[in-house]
Protein backbone atom coordinates (compact mmCIF):
# COMPACT_ATOMS: atom_id res chain seq x y z
CA UNK A 1 0.00 0.00 0.00
CA UNK A 2 1.60 3.99 -0.89
CA UNK A 3 2.75 5.71 1.58
CA UNK A 4 -0.28 8.65 2.22
CA UNK A 5 1.00 12.15 1.35
CA UNK A 6 0.91 14.43 4.01
CA UNK A 7 -0.85 17.84 3.43
CA UNK A 8 -1.07 19.83 6.79
CA UNK A 9 -0.98 23.87 5.50
CA UNK A 10 -3.04 24.63 7.94
CA UNK A 11 -1.08 23.05 11.01
CA UNK A 12 2.19 24.73 9.39
CA UNK A 13 0.93 28.48 9.42
CA UNK A 14 -0.76 27.85 12.00
CA UNK A 15 2.45 27.30 14.16
CA UNK A 16 4.47 29.75 11.92
CA UNK A 17 2.12 32.32 13.10
CA UNK A 18 2.16 31.26 17.05
CA UNK A 19 5.64 31.42 16.92
CA UNK A 20 5.52 34.65 15.38
CA UNK A 21 7.76 34.05 13.08
CA UNK A 22 7.72 35.56 8.45
CA UNK A 23 7.74 33.04 5.97
CA UNK A 24 11.32 33.74 4.86
CA UNK A 25 12.93 33.48 8.30
CA UNK A 26 10.64 30.04 9.35
CA UNK A 27 11.59 28.57 5.76
CA UNK A 28 15.27 29.75 6.58
CA UNK A 29 14.90 27.39 10.23
CA UNK A 30 13.67 24.86 8.36
CA UNK A 31 16.24 24.56 5.60
CA UNK A 32 13.37 25.25 2.57
CA UNK A 33 12.91 27.89 -0.02
CA UNK A 34 10.46 30.59 0.61
CA UNK A 35 8.31 29.58 -2.45
CA UNK A 36 8.66 26.02 -1.04
CA UNK A 37 7.25 26.66 1.98
CA UNK A 38 4.51 28.58 0.90
CA UNK A 39 3.76 25.99 -1.59
CA UNK A 40 3.69 23.83 1.67
CA UNK A 41 1.33 26.35 3.62
CA UNK A 42 -1.58 26.13 1.05
CA UNK A 43 -1.39 22.84 0.56
CA UNK A 44 0.19 22.97 -3.23
CA UNK A 45 2.80 20.41 -2.26
CA UNK A 46 2.95 17.89 0.52
CA UNK A 47 5.42 18.12 3.55
CA UNK A 48 8.52 16.45 3.07
CA UNK A 49 10.31 14.27 5.64
CA UNK A 50 13.00 16.55 5.84
CA UNK A 51 10.54 19.18 6.88
CA UNK A 52 8.79 17.19 9.58
CA UNK A 53 11.86 16.02 10.86
CA UNK A 54 13.23 20.15 11.05
CA UNK A 55 9.73 20.94 12.68
CA UNK A 56 10.64 18.38 15.49
CA UNK A 57 14.28 19.63 15.82
CA UNK A 58 14.07 23.28 15.31
CA UNK A 59 10.90 24.00 17.51
CA UNK A 60 9.94 20.78 19.44
CA UNK A 61 6.69 20.35 17.39
CA UNK A 62 4.98 16.53 17.92
CA UNK A 63 4.90 15.97 14.14
CA UNK A 64 2.04 13.29 15.52
CA UNK A 65 0.34 16.58 15.79
CA UNK A 66 0.50 17.50 12.00
CA UNK A 67 -2.09 14.27 11.15
CA UNK A 68 -3.93 15.27 14.11
CA UNK A 69 -7.41 13.97 13.79
CA UNK A 70 -9.13 17.71 13.26
CA UNK A 71 -9.06 17.07 9.88
CA UNK A 72 -11.19 13.74 9.48
CA UNK A 73 -13.49 14.85 11.72
CA UNK A 74 -14.13 18.13 9.26
CA UNK A 75 -14.71 15.63 7.09
CA UNK A 76 -16.98 13.42 8.43
CA UNK A 77 -18.97 16.14 10.15
CA UNK A 78 -19.26 18.30 6.13
CA UNK A 79 -20.12 14.74 4.55
CA UNK A 80 -23.08 14.33 7.26
CA UNK A 81 -23.92 17.96 6.73
CA UNK A 82 -23.83 18.19 3.08
CA UNK A 83 -25.84 15.06 2.91
CA UNK A 84 -28.93 16.69 3.73
CA UNK A 85 -31.35 16.49 1.07
CA UNK A 86 -31.60 20.70 1.02
CA UNK A 87 -27.83 20.53 -0.52
CA UNK A 88 -28.23 18.34 -3.17
CA UNK A 89 -25.39 17.38 -5.36
CA UNK A 90 -22.72 17.28 -2.18
CA UNK A 91 -19.22 17.64 -3.01
CA UNK A 92 -17.10 14.17 -3.13
CA UNK A 93 -14.75 13.15 -0.18
CA UNK A 94 -11.44 14.15 -1.94
CA UNK A 95 -12.92 18.21 -2.03
CA UNK A 96 -14.31 17.83 1.68
CA UNK A 97 -10.25 17.48 2.50
CA UNK A 98 -9.10 20.27 0.79
CA UNK A 99 -11.46 22.43 2.14
CA UNK A 100 -11.37 20.63 6.02
CA UNK A 101 -7.16 21.14 4.89
CA UNK A 102 -6.95 24.11 3.66
CA UNK A 103 -9.95 26.50 4.99
CA UNK A 104 -11.02 24.62 8.46
CA UNK A 105 -12.84 27.87 9.62
CA UNK A 106 -14.43 27.85 6.68
CA UNK A 107 -15.72 24.17 7.48
CA UNK A 108 -16.62 24.96 10.61
CA UNK A 109 -18.68 28.11 9.15
CA UNK A 110 -20.38 25.26 6.97
CA UNK A 111 -21.29 23.73 10.11
CA UNK A 112 -22.84 26.28 12.31
CA UNK A 113 -25.09 27.23 9.12
CA UNK A 114 -25.92 23.17 8.90
CA UNK A 115 -26.80 23.22 12.82
CA UNK A 116 -28.86 26.72 12.44
CA UNK A 117 -31.00 25.22 9.82
CA UNK A 118 -31.43 21.69 11.62
CA UNK A 119 -32.64 23.56 14.82
CA UNK A 120 -35.13 25.63 12.86
CA UNK A 121 -36.11 23.23 11.09
CA UNK A 122 -36.72 20.51 14.08
CA UNK A 123 -38.64 23.77 16.01
CA UNK A 124 -41.21 23.87 13.06
CA UNK A 125 -41.52 20.29 12.66
CA UNK A 126 -42.69 20.26 16.53
CA UNK A 127 -44.22 23.80 16.34
CA UNK A 128 -41.72 25.41 18.80
CA UNK A 129 -42.64 28.70 20.22
CA UNK A 130 -38.88 29.51 20.19
CA UNK A 131 -39.55 30.77 16.82
CA UNK A 132 -41.86 33.19 18.08
CA UNK A 133 -40.20 34.59 20.27
CA UNK A 134 -38.02 37.47 19.98
CA UNK A 135 -34.99 37.47 18.54
CA UNK A 136 -34.64 33.26 18.75
CA UNK A 137 -31.52 32.39 17.69
CA UNK A 138 -29.41 29.85 15.41
CA UNK A 139 -26.80 28.96 17.75
CA UNK A 140 -25.64 25.71 18.77
CA UNK A 141 -27.81 24.24 21.78
CA UNK A 142 -25.48 24.64 24.68
CA UNK A 143 -24.82 21.06 25.10
CA UNK A 144 -23.72 21.26 21.34
CA UNK A 145 -21.52 23.53 21.83
CA UNK A 146 -19.70 22.10 24.96
CA UNK A 147 -19.81 18.56 22.78
CA UNK A 148 -18.27 19.84 20.05
CA UNK A 149 -15.24 21.77 22.33
CA UNK A 150 -14.26 18.36 23.89
CA UNK A 151 -14.23 16.98 20.75
CA UNK A 152 -11.89 19.33 18.87
CA UNK A 153 -10.05 19.39 21.97
CA UNK A 154 -9.10 15.44 21.02
CA UNK A 155 -10.84 14.83 24.60
CA UNK A 156 -7.74 16.34 25.61
CA UNK A 157 -7.39 19.71 28.30
CA UNK A 158 -3.39 19.49 28.82
CA UNK A 159 -3.65 22.38 31.91
CA UNK A 160 -6.55 20.27 33.99
CA UNK A 161 -4.86 16.93 33.46
CA UNK A 162 -1.19 17.81 34.66
CA UNK A 163 -3.30 19.43 37.35
CA UNK A 164 -5.27 16.49 38.32
CA UNK A 165 -1.48 14.53 37.84
CA UNK A 166 0.30 16.49 40.04
CA UNK A 167 -2.66 16.56 42.81
CA UNK A 168 -2.31 12.09 42.30
CA UNK A 169 1.16 12.42 42.16
CA UNK A 170 1.74 13.93 45.56
CA UNK A 171 -1.21 12.44 47.10
CA UNK A 172 0.02 9.91 49.99
CA UNK A 173 0.03 6.23 48.16
CA UNK A 174 -1.05 8.43 45.31
CA UNK A 175 -4.74 8.01 46.25
CA UNK A 176 -6.21 11.97 45.06
CA UNK A 177 -9.23 10.67 46.42
CA UNK A 178 -8.17 10.64 50.06
CA UNK A 179 -6.17 13.66 49.34
CA UNK A 180 -9.31 15.16 48.24
CA UNK A 181 -11.05 14.27 51.80
CA UNK A 182 -8.43 15.67 53.82
CA UNK A 183 -8.79 18.80 51.48
CA UNK A 184 -12.24 18.83 52.73
CA UNK A 185 -11.21 18.46 56.15
CA UNK A 186 -8.95 21.17 56.14
CA UNK A 187 -11.31 23.12 54.83
CA UNK A 188 -13.41 22.80 58.13
CA UNK A 189 -16.49 20.73 55.63
CA UNK A 190 -17.17 17.02 56.42
CA UNK A 191 -17.82 14.09 54.58
CA UNK A 192 -21.28 12.31 55.20
CA UNK A 193 -22.99 9.23 53.03
CA UNK A 194 -26.72 9.03 52.50
CA UNK A 195 -29.06 6.69 51.39
CA UNK A 196 -31.05 9.01 48.89
CA UNK A 197 -30.51 8.48 45.08
CA UNK A 198 -28.54 11.53 44.72
CA UNK A 199 -24.72 10.96 43.51
CA UNK A 200 -23.28 14.25 45.35
CA UNK A 201 -25.32 17.01 46.92
CA UNK A 202 -22.99 20.01 48.59
CA UNK A 203 -24.87 21.79 51.61
CA UNK A 204 -22.35 24.85 51.05
CA UNK A 205 -24.17 26.76 54.48
CA UNK A 206 -23.93 23.67 56.58
CA UNK A 207 -20.41 23.11 54.54
CA UNK A 208 -21.44 19.24 54.31
CA UNK A 209 -21.07 16.85 51.14
CA UNK A 210 -23.00 14.11 51.07
CA UNK A 211 -22.46 11.45 48.82
CA UNK A 212 -24.77 8.47 47.75
CA UNK A 213 -24.48 5.05 49.72
CA UNK A 214 -25.90 3.28 47.14
CA UNK A 215 -23.53 4.10 44.39
CA UNK A 216 -20.44 2.07 43.97
CA UNK A 217 -16.91 3.25 45.66
CA UNK A 218 -15.78 4.38 42.28
CA UNK A 219 -18.43 7.09 41.89
CA UNK A 220 -18.44 7.79 45.46
CA UNK A 221 -14.68 8.90 44.54
CA UNK A 222 -15.19 9.83 41.48
CA UNK A 223 -18.13 12.19 42.72
CA UNK A 224 -15.55 13.12 45.65
CA UNK A 225 -12.75 14.14 43.20
CA UNK A 226 -15.34 16.92 41.26
CA UNK A 227 -16.45 18.28 44.05
CA UNK A 228 -12.55 18.98 44.84
CA UNK A 229 -12.49 20.14 41.34
CA UNK A 230 -14.84 22.62 41.47
CA UNK A 231 -13.47 24.14 44.79
CA UNK A 232 -10.20 23.89 45.41
CA UNK A 233 -9.21 23.97 41.40
CA UNK A 234 -11.89 26.70 40.39
CA UNK A 235 -9.65 29.18 39.25
CA UNK A 236 -8.06 26.64 37.20
CA UNK A 237 -10.81 25.98 35.37
CA UNK A 238 -12.67 29.24 35.40
CA UNK A 239 -9.26 30.55 33.32
CA UNK A 240 -9.49 27.04 31.03
CA UNK A 241 -13.44 28.48 30.82
CA UNK A 242 -12.28 31.55 30.05
CA UNK A 243 -10.19 30.71 26.67
CA UNK A 244 -12.92 28.78 25.63
CA UNK A 245 -15.27 31.72 24.87
CA UNK A 246 -18.24 30.30 25.51
CA UNK A 247 -20.98 31.81 23.91
CA UNK A 248 -23.79 31.71 26.67
CA UNK A 249 -23.71 31.30 30.86
CA UNK A 250 -25.34 27.83 29.72
CA UNK A 251 -22.74 26.59 27.99
CA UNK A 252 -20.25 27.87 30.04
CA UNK A 253 -21.53 26.08 32.94
CA UNK A 254 -22.46 22.68 31.21
CA UNK A 255 -18.31 22.61 30.35
CA UNK A 256 -17.73 23.75 34.16
CA UNK A 257 -19.11 20.49 35.28
CA UNK A 258 -16.99 19.01 31.99
CA UNK A 259 -14.06 20.51 33.08
CA UNK A 260 -14.63 19.17 36.83
CA UNK A 261 -15.46 15.51 35.35
CA UNK A 262 -12.43 15.79 33.25
CA UNK A 263 -10.58 16.34 36.04
CA UNK A 264 -11.95 13.89 38.75
CA UNK A 265 -10.96 11.22 35.88
CA UNK A 266 -7.34 12.38 35.41
CA UNK A 267 -6.98 12.89 39.53
CA UNK A 268 -8.47 8.90 39.35
CA UNK A 269 -6.62 7.77 36.42
CA UNK A 270 -3.05 10.09 36.71
CA UNK A 271 -1.22 10.42 32.96
CA UNK A 272 2.01 8.68 33.25
CA UNK A 273 1.00 6.18 35.80
CA UNK A 274 -2.13 5.14 34.17
CA UNK A 275 -0.45 5.04 30.67
CA UNK A 276 2.29 2.81 31.96
CA UNK A 277 -0.11 0.16 33.86
CA UNK A 278 -2.18 0.20 30.28
CA UNK A 279 0.58 -0.75 28.61
CA UNK A 280 1.69 -3.55 30.73
CA UNK A 281 -1.25 -5.02 31.49
CA UNK A 282 -2.10 -4.96 27.80
CA UNK A 283 -5.31 -2.48 28.10
CA UNK A 284 -6.92 -4.93 30.32
CA UNK A 285 -10.10 -2.61 31.38
CA UNK A 286 -10.79 -5.48 34.23
CA UNK A 287 -6.97 -5.54 35.69
CA UNK A 288 -6.66 -1.15 35.12
CA UNK A 289 -10.02 -0.99 36.87
CA UNK A 290 -8.82 -2.66 40.30
CA UNK A 291 -5.56 -1.23 40.10
CA UNK A 292 -6.95 1.92 40.11
CA UNK A 293 -10.53 1.65 42.09
CA UNK A 294 -12.27 2.93 39.25
CA UNK A 295 -15.00 1.36 36.83
CA UNK A 296 -15.15 -0.45 33.70
CA UNK A 297 -16.73 2.88 31.92
CA UNK A 298 -13.84 4.99 33.58
CA UNK A 299 -10.84 3.32 32.47
CA UNK A 300 -12.30 3.05 28.65
CA UNK A 301 -13.02 6.74 28.72
CA UNK A 302 -9.74 7.28 30.02
CA UNK A 303 -8.26 5.49 27.19
CA UNK A 304 -9.61 7.54 24.68
CA UNK A 305 -7.64 11.02 26.62
CA UNK A 306 -4.42 9.81 26.49
CA UNK A 307 -3.45 12.60 23.64
CA UNK A 308 -0.61 14.00 25.87
CA UNK A 309 1.68 16.15 22.54
CA UNK A 310 4.89 13.85 23.28
CA UNK A 311 3.56 11.30 25.26
CA UNK A 312 0.48 9.77 23.35
CA UNK A 313 -1.51 6.40 24.10
CA UNK A 314 -2.89 4.18 21.58
CA UNK A 315 -5.77 6.78 19.44
CA UNK A 316 -8.66 4.89 20.88
CA UNK A 317 -12.77 5.82 20.20
CA UNK A 318 -14.80 5.27 22.83
CA UNK A 319 -18.42 5.12 22.56
CA UNK A 320 -21.82 5.10 24.74
CA UNK A 321 -24.92 4.33 23.77
CA UNK A 322 -28.35 3.38 25.84
CA UNK A 323 -30.50 0.40 24.54
CA UNK A 324 -32.57 2.38 21.81
CA UNK A 325 -29.19 2.83 20.41
CA UNK A 326 -28.95 6.60 21.12
CA UNK A 327 -25.28 8.11 21.86
CA UNK A 328 -24.94 9.43 25.22
CA UNK A 329 -20.98 10.04 24.91
CA UNK A 330 -18.68 9.65 22.22
CA UNK A 331 -15.36 10.41 21.43
CA UNK A 332 -12.53 9.60 19.00
CA UNK A 333 -8.88 10.02 18.50
CA UNK A 334 -8.93 7.58 15.85
CA UNK A 335 -9.86 8.41 12.39
CA UNK A 336 -13.13 6.34 12.59
CA UNK A 337 -15.76 9.71 13.39
CA UNK A 338 -18.96 9.04 15.05
CA UNK A 339 -22.36 10.50 13.49
CA UNK A 340 -23.25 13.81 14.56
CA UNK A 341 -26.60 12.99 14.60
CA UNK A 342 -28.72 9.96 15.30
CA UNK A 343 -27.30 6.72 16.58
CA UNK A 344 -24.60 4.16 15.80
CA UNK A 345 -24.57 1.71 12.39
CA UNK A 346 -26.61 -1.61 13.85
CA UNK A 347 -23.45 -4.01 12.77
CA UNK A 348 -21.24 -2.45 14.97
CA UNK A 349 -20.28 -4.87 18.13
CA UNK A 350 -21.82 -2.45 20.71
CA UNK A 351 -25.48 -2.87 20.27
CA UNK A 352 -25.04 -6.54 21.22
CA UNK A 353 -23.34 -6.25 24.55
CA UNK A 354 -26.96 -6.01 26.01
CA UNK A 355 -27.76 -9.87 24.57
CA UNK A 356 -24.99 -10.87 26.80
CA UNK A 357 -24.28 -9.02 30.05
CA UNK A 358 -21.06 -9.14 31.84
CA UNK A 359 -19.34 -10.48 28.87
CA UNK A 360 -16.69 -9.02 26.34
CA UNK A 361 -17.24 -8.64 22.83
CA UNK A 362 -14.81 -8.19 20.23
CA UNK A 363 -15.51 -7.61 16.64
CA UNK A 364 -13.22 -7.00 13.38
CA UNK A 365 -14.72 -4.19 11.68
CA UNK A 366 -14.18 -2.26 8.14
CA UNK A 367 -15.51 0.67 7.16
CA UNK A 368 -16.75 1.78 3.49
CA UNK A 369 -12.95 4.01 3.63
CA UNK A 370 -10.82 0.64 4.18
CA UNK A 371 -9.40 1.29 7.35
CA UNK A 372 -9.98 -1.61 9.55
CA UNK A 373 -10.60 -1.72 13.03
CA UNK A 374 -10.65 -3.49 16.36
CA UNK A 375 -13.75 -3.25 18.41
CA UNK A 376 -14.18 -4.20 21.83
CA UNK A 377 -18.19 -4.04 23.53
CA UNK A 378 -19.53 -4.47 27.37
CA UNK A 379 -22.73 -3.61 28.44
CA UNK A 380 -22.30 -1.43 31.45
CA UNK A 381 -25.47 -1.75 33.48
CA UNK A 382 -25.89 0.76 36.69
CA UNK A 383 -28.09 -0.81 39.62
CA UNK A 384 -28.97 2.21 41.22
CA UNK A 385 -28.95 -0.03 44.99
CA UNK A 386 -32.37 -0.82 45.81
CA UNK A 387 -34.94 -3.35 44.37
CA UNK A 388 -37.22 -0.57 42.98
CA UNK A 389 -34.94 2.20 42.24
CA UNK A 390 -34.44 2.15 38.20
CA UNK A 391 -31.66 0.87 36.89
CA UNK A 392 -29.55 2.54 33.94
CA UNK A 393 -29.00 0.32 31.66
CA UNK A 394 -25.90 1.42 28.81
CA UNK A 395 -23.17 -0.19 26.19
CA UNK A 396 -19.47 0.90 25.69
CA UNK A 397 -17.32 0.27 22.66
CA UNK A 398 -13.51 0.92 22.53
CA UNK A 399 -11.37 0.49 19.93
CA UNK A 400 -8.73 1.22 17.25
CA UNK A 401 -7.04 0.94 13.88
CA UNK A 402 -6.07 -2.32 13.63
CA UNK A 403 -2.01 -1.24 13.29
CA UNK A 404 -2.58 -0.97 17.31
CA UNK A 405 -4.57 -4.07 18.19
CA UNK A 406 -0.98 -6.29 18.59
CA UNK A 407 -0.79 -4.12 21.96
CA UNK A 408 -4.42 -5.23 23.41
CA UNK A 409 -4.77 -8.64 25.01
CA UNK A 410 -8.60 -8.52 24.06
CA UNK A 411 -6.94 -9.26 20.30
CA UNK A 412 -5.06 -12.27 21.15
CA UNK A 413 -5.63 -15.04 18.71
CA UNK A 414 -7.73 -13.54 16.64
CA UNK A 415 -6.92 -13.76 12.74
CA UNK A 416 -5.92 -9.86 12.34
CA UNK A 417 -3.92 -10.27 8.62
CA UNK A 418 -7.35 -12.01 7.42
CA UNK A 419 -9.51 -9.58 5.03
CA UNK A 420 -12.17 -11.90 5.11
CA UNK A 421 -12.38 -11.86 9.40
CA UNK A 422 -13.37 -8.09 8.65
CA UNK A 423 -16.64 -7.11 9.31
CA UNK A 424 -18.43 -4.28 6.85
CA UNK A 425 -20.01 -1.30 9.41
CA UNK A 426 -20.54 2.40 8.44
CA UNK A 427 -21.24 5.73 10.64
CA UNK A 428 -24.43 6.11 9.82
CA UNK A 429 -27.26 4.89 7.21
CA UNK A 430 -27.89 8.68 5.74
CA UNK A 431 -23.97 9.09 4.58
CA UNK A 432 -22.79 5.73 4.41
CA UNK A 433 -22.30 4.26 0.49
CA UNK A 434 -22.54 0.49 0.96
CA UNK A 435 -24.90 -0.04 -1.98
CA UNK A 436 -25.90 -3.73 -0.07
CA UNK A 437 -26.19 -3.73 3.49
CA UNK A 438 -28.84 -6.22 4.94
CA UNK A 439 -29.41 -3.78 8.16
CA UNK A 440 -29.63 -0.51 6.09
CA UNK A 441 -32.49 1.79 7.69
CA UNK A 442 -32.52 5.10 5.54
CA UNK A 443 -31.28 5.00 1.82
CA UNK A 444 -27.81 7.11 1.76
CA UNK A 445 -28.89 11.12 1.10
CA UNK A 446 -25.98 11.28 -1.69
CA UNK A 447 -27.47 8.38 -3.83
CA UNK A 448 -29.70 7.67 -6.69
CA UNK A 449 -32.25 5.29 -6.12
CA UNK A 450 -33.98 2.98 -8.84
CA UNK A 451 -37.10 0.63 -7.82
CA UNK A 452 -37.74 -2.50 -9.40
CA UNK A 453 -41.41 -4.08 -9.04
CA UNK A 454 -40.39 -7.18 -10.62
CA UNK A 455 -38.07 -8.09 -8.44
CA UNK A 456 -37.55 -7.50 -4.57
CA UNK A 457 -33.97 -7.67 -2.85
CA UNK A 458 -32.63 -7.25 0.59
CA UNK A 459 -33.80 -3.72 0.35
CA UNK A 460 -36.82 -2.51 -1.97
CA UNK A 461 -34.43 -0.17 -3.75
CA UNK A 462 -31.39 -0.48 -5.15
CA UNK A 463 -28.55 2.32 -4.49
CA UNK A 464 -27.05 3.53 -7.54
CA UNK A 465 -23.55 1.38 -7.42
CA UNK A 466 -25.14 -2.13 -6.35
Amino acid sequence: MPTQKLYAGAKLRETRTRLGLTQRAFAERLGVSLPYLNQMENNARPLSAAVVLGLAREFGLDVTELSAGDADRLVSDLAEALADPVLRGAPVTADLRLVAANAPGLARAVLDLHRAYRQATERLAALDEALGRQGADARPSPWEEVRDFFHYCNNYIDAVDRAAERMATLAPGGDAAAAAEAALDAGGATLALSDDLALRSWDAGARRLTLSARAPSSTRRFQLLHHHALTVQAPLIDATLDLARFSTPEAREIARAGMANYFAGAALLPYARFQDAAEATGHDLERLADLFGASIEQVAHRLSTLQRPGAKGIPFFFVRVDQAGTITKRHSAARLQFARFGGACPLWNVHRAFETPGRFLRQLAETPDGVRYFCLARDVTKPAGSFDAPVRRFAIGLGCEIAHADRLVYARGLPLADPAAFEPIGISCRICQRPDCHQRSVPPLESRLTVDHARRGVLPYRVAGG
